[in-house]
């Protein structure tokens, strides 16, 4: 599959992340933020950084950009799109995924090896793991609590789009340890640990992201 990388002014993990799509069997597609198409890609990641600066709040001016327009109305069509990190919260901004995040809550920046618990797995970013597996990837932010009204929180909780849970303590003050997040459908994914730093076991704390990367090929030739 053609996965689209979308760079946008601040960010870090563009690179790192057209890595991880080629090291997952994917052609990676290097995109702007100022492109109003996506080029033929067949999936999208935005990735991690600090895109504008995080000005106003982290991913807000990010989620007005031209090519999130198209972002927007491929993943309404059903296209795979996974938002990592900065990624996750322009998705939450541009009203793909709900919530927001906010500020950690100790008020300092992580940067650990973290423990989760995959609990979606039928998504296209997620079908190569097993439901409960227990995976360690890098967790980098400043402003990762996840936050939602009780409402939204239930929701998430009883309708299964609860993609990601924190083990072994809560990292940031995310609401019900929740790491990542689900549309209903299931196409659009937001991650707070970032999967694209843990695909080779030279570097990182091994390859339990890589799953994120090799799930759209075995979507793809299923």
């Amino acid at each position: 599959m053609k996965v689209g990388v979308v760079t946008f002014p601040g960010s870090l993990d563009d690179v790192d992340a057209r890595r991880a799509v080629r090291i997952g069997g994917n052609e990676a597609v290097a995109l702007w933020h100022g492109d109003e198409d996506l080029r033929g890609v067949d999936a999208v990641v935005l990735p991690g950084g600090f895109s504008y600066g995080d000005y106003l709040r982290a991913g807000a001016i990010s989620s007005f950009s031209p090519v999130m327009a198209a972002v927007v109305a491929a993943a309404g069509r059903g296209m795979p799109v996974l938002g990592i990190c900065n990624g996750f919260q322009i998705l939450c901004e541009a009203h793909l995924l709900p919530g927001a995040l906010i500020r950690n809550d100790h008020r300092k920046f992580n940067c650990v090896d973290q423990r989760l618990r995959m609990e979606r797995v039928d998504t296209p970013w997620t079908s190569a793991y097993a439901e409960g597996a227990e995976v360690t990837i890098v967790l980098k932010n400043g402003e990762g609590g996840f936050v939602a009204d009780e409402a939204t929180l239930d929701r998430l909780e009883g309708e299964g789009l609860v993609v990601a849970r924190y083990l072994d303590g809560n990292p940031n003050g995310s609401l019900r340890d929740i790491a990542g997040i689900s549309n209903e459908q299931g196409n659009v994914v937001g991650l707070m640990p970032h999967p694209e730093h843990a695909v080779e076991d030279l570097t990182g704390p091994g390859t339990d992201g890589l799953g994120f990367f090799t799930s759209l090929a075995e979507r793809a030739f299923a």
